[in-house]
């Protein structure tokens, strides 16, 4: 008997990238089809679907600087990267090519294209990136989890389908769960993340931020904190000091659950992040990561804000007063944290990868 058709994922080796592949994945192979992922090393760490007999590591770098020596190493580290996708993809034979963004991506998807197999991108940012925007002209279809993300571009805008940011199995379980508004002199649950590597800024304004709440406030808190392994000390310092209930670490692997049992949530705005506080339906306060060429996160948080969903707070302004005072005036109110709540919910969608792989499926001709 023939085996099944097999579709090739290409992911940039961090959560944001890596999850909406593998939501993907679990979606096809439901349908009957193989799965293998192209990625970098980076993405040896994360469990989940893609073990590790299922995953080709492809060299790749992403453009850091302009400066002509990172460049040409850049360049060269892409070239490599670029032997070994083409060899992937020969040996595989791929009924098509799905690009998850990230520089790690370009391999796998000009290879494709090369040796004439179907190619799709998927872009989970309110803006394309910059790797997606390279493959944009050189792959048969793009997939955004946003309406109106290549408005402004007729030609491509033609081959666009807005499907929203597939969701792996343990996001759904959570999107399952409804939100339990804290009760008024109840406990207050606030998870904090910075994304899949974490973020010092949390570490610098969360602590002092909770050490200007009012102290009836410290005892409702039960708080749970993703901090980096050098940051770990100091932030532990503190919140021993205030007697938080504080649960620190720098990685969960158990994040959806986390999410689920949250009731305020404060993050950076990682695509993935935001399409996940929109599926579950949880309020947060969004700070998005300043200096980016693309200003994809400050977009990202737009949409929970444009909601009420979510409030969005610029680096520069995330100070530990506004911070303080923006988790004193919401726990004051429960009823706004569960409108929040209701508001991010409206946005979600939890259909995503089965839209995604009705798209790959056409694409590829299966």
């Amino acid at each position: 008997m023939a085996e099944s058709p097999l579709i090739l994922l290409a992911a940039g080796g961090t959560g944001g990238h890596l999850f909406p592949a593998e939501a993907l994945g679990v979606e096809l192979i439901k349908r009957g089809l193989r799965v293998r992922l192209a990625t970098d090393a980076r993405a040896l760490k994360f469990s989940g679907l893609f073990t590790r007999d299922m995953i080709d590591v492809v060299p790749s770098e992403t453009v850091r600087s302009r400066n002509p020596i990172a460049l040409a190493r850049t360049g060269l580290m892409l070239g490599y990267g670029m032997l070994v996708a083409l060899n992937v993809v020969r040996r595989l034979k791929p009924a098509a090519v799905i690009g998850f963004g990230g520089y790690p991506t370009l391999p796998p998807l000009l290879a494709a294209r090369v040796l004439g197999r179907p190619g799709i991108i998927h872009d989970a940012n309110a803006v394309l990136g910059r790797a997606n925007r390279f493959l944009s002209t050189r792959v048969n279809a793009i997939a955004t989890s946003l309406p109106g993300v290549l408005d402004r571009d007729p030609a491509l805008a033609s081959k666009a389908t807005t499907v929203g940011t597939p969701m792996r199995p343990a996001i759904l379980a959570a999107a399952a769960v409804p939100y339990a508004s804290p009760e008024v002199n109840g406990p207050l649950r606030l998870l904090v993340v910075g994304g899949s590597q974490g973020a010092r800024v949390m570490s610098d304004i969360v602590p002092p931020a909770i050490e200007k709440l009012e102290p009836a406030l410290w005892s409702r808190l039960i708080l749970t904190q993703q901090v980096r392994d050098e940051d770990m000390a100091r932030v532990r310092a503190v919140y021993d000091r205030l007697k938080i209930n504080a649960e620190l670490a720098p990685f969960f692997s158990d994040l959806p659950a986390k999410l689920a049992s949250s009731h305020l949530v404060i993050s950076r705005s990682g695509a993935g992040t935001v399409a996940e506080l929109a599926a579950i339906g949880r309020p947060s306060i969004l700070v998005p990561l300043p200096g980016a060429i693309d200003q994809d996160q400050f977009a990202n948080a737009g949409v929970l804000a444009k909601v009420d969903g979510g409030l969005r707070i610029p680096q520069n302004e995330f100070t530990p007063d506004r911070l303080a005072s923006e988790i004193s005036a919401l726990a004051a109110e429960p009823a706004k944290l569960t409108a929040m709540a209701v508001a991010a919910r409206g946005v979600g969608r939890l259909d995503a990868a089965e839209r995604l792989a009705d798209l790959v499926m056409k694409v590829a001709g299966i």
